[in-house]
């Protein structure tokens, strides 16, 4: 492996949060585009369309790699804003497509200028890159004029029992997602969009990720967590057309026509205990998720996608499945049927002070209604999950995620702003 792959690997590894300094955006190549064929790059080095009713990096097949950054609007002119989010959706645009952010690009133009683009990804792929911007609900309070536009399904999460939130790395007025096959491009992408939105808005917090712990197309294998078991085998997935309308795109009729084909998005970082659960017995580790640990096949069955039974019962009389399992809590059958779809990563943010690692799971779902999907079904572990005994909830996000961008004449948000 050569010097320069090691360097950008260990970005996959690495602490969150990257800072932001002045400058513009506009166009230039960073290498030759390549036009997909079809709706999903043929490889990971390839570019997804941009443009399309719903944002990419929902059903997107879930890349390798992710930097998420939550941001703090410091403008206090929609007029700036919204001139912001037409300069993003013009960067995000080139961005996912293997080009520079702007089109000076980082070796061109005014020698005297900062540059339009920081250089580190010059040469790279696309690499799957895809951005999906979301608004919190604190930026529908009274500095933009948006209160009565705040979705109804946008509304707080409740205090879950037992968890611990930090308000620094929780929360956020846009929040953006890139996922990529290449760390260095995703982190890239972030970078070039925090620099063009210096002077009007600032980083709140961001999370680096690895590995993700979703599949979201049935093309792609199920992938495993730092707990070592596979997760997210009853996933949606893009493939699921019905489910997805119902589940996940939001609707005209929902209440908030500017959210239609849009998505409602939480994320909560996990810490995991992972010291402790290395400890724990194999047959205390598969009762706890209900699942086997080698093959994923739910208890008492053989494959991974076998029907869940939770009316099988062992030998002694005991169910195959605990009660207080964490697939039987989290099943759909236990929350009238709620869905959501899944594409968490796995994070190791280091050790803290006393040798432990600082490491678990950022976990990411979208949904249709948070009130009806992600809160009865978060609810329900909170309360009851015996895997709470080795994780802990300690950051929270909510977005309200708009429908895609028609074409160049288009902006992320416009159906808000608009």
């Amino acid at each position: 492996m050569s010097e320069r792959i090691s360097r950008r690997t260990m970005f996959g590894l690495g602490a969150a949060g990257l800072a932001a300094a002045a400058g513009a955006g506009a166009l230039a190549t960073r290498s030759t585009p390549q036009q997909p064929t079809t709706a999903h790059a043929p490889s990971p080095s390839d570019p997804f369309p941009f443009y399309g009713p719903h944002q990419a990096g929902i059903v997107t097949p879930a890349q390798d790699r992710l930097h998420f950054v939550a941001f703090d609007v410091t403008t206090t002119k929609k007029a700036e804003l919204v001139s912001l989010l037409q300069e993003w959706t013009a960067a995000a645009a080139r961005l996912t497509q293997g080009k520079e952010a702007g089109s000076f690009g980082a070796a061109g133009g005014d020698p005297e200028a900062a540059p339009d683009d920081t250089g580190e990804a010059l040469g790279l792929p696309a690499s799957g890159l895809t951005l999906t911007i979301g608004f919190g609900p604190t930026l529908f309070d009274d500095r933009f004029g948006l209160a009565a536009q705040r979705p109804a399904a946008l509304a707080d999460l409740p205090k879950f029992p037992g968890e611990r939130l930090i308000p620094e790395i929780s929360g956020g007025d846009i929040c953006v997602q890139a996922c990529a096959h290449d760390p260095q491009v995703a982190v890239h992408a972030i970078r070039n969009l925090a620099r063009i939105g210096f002077g009007r808005v600032s980083v709140r917090w961001s999370q680096l990720g690895f590995g993700r712990t979703s599949s979201t197309s049935r093309a792609q294998a199920t992938p495993r967590n730092l707990m070592g078991f596979k997760d997210g085998t009853a996933n949606m997935k893009l493939e699921d057309t019905e489910l997805l309308r119902d589940q996940l795109w939001a609707a005209e009729q929902d209440g908030s026509a500017w959210m239609a084909g849009g998505s409602y998005l939480v994320t909560r970082k996990i810490r995991m205990n992972i010291e402790t659960w290395d400890r724990a017995s194999l047959r205390e580790q598969e009762d706890i998720f209900g699942r086997d640990k080698g093959e994923g096949a739910p208890l008492g069955k053989k494959q991974e996608f076998d029907a869940v039974d939770f009316a099988a019962r062992r030998p002694d009389g005991q169910p195959y499945i605990a009660e207080k399992s964490h697939v039987r809590l989290a099943h759909p059958s236990a929350h009238g049927n709620a869905h959501l779809l899944r594409r968490g990563y796995n994070y190791v943010d280091g050790s803290d002070g006393l040798g432990r690692l600082d490491a678990g799971l950022f976990f990411i779902a979208y949904q249709r209604d948070v009130r009806k999907q992600f809160v009865p079904i978060q609810m329900g572990l909170a309360k009851n999950d015996l895997l709470n005994e080795y994780i802990q909830h300690v950051s929270s996000g909510l977005f309200a995620c708009p429908p895609g961008v028609q074409d160049a004449g288009d902006y992320w948000g416009r159906s808000l702003f608009g």
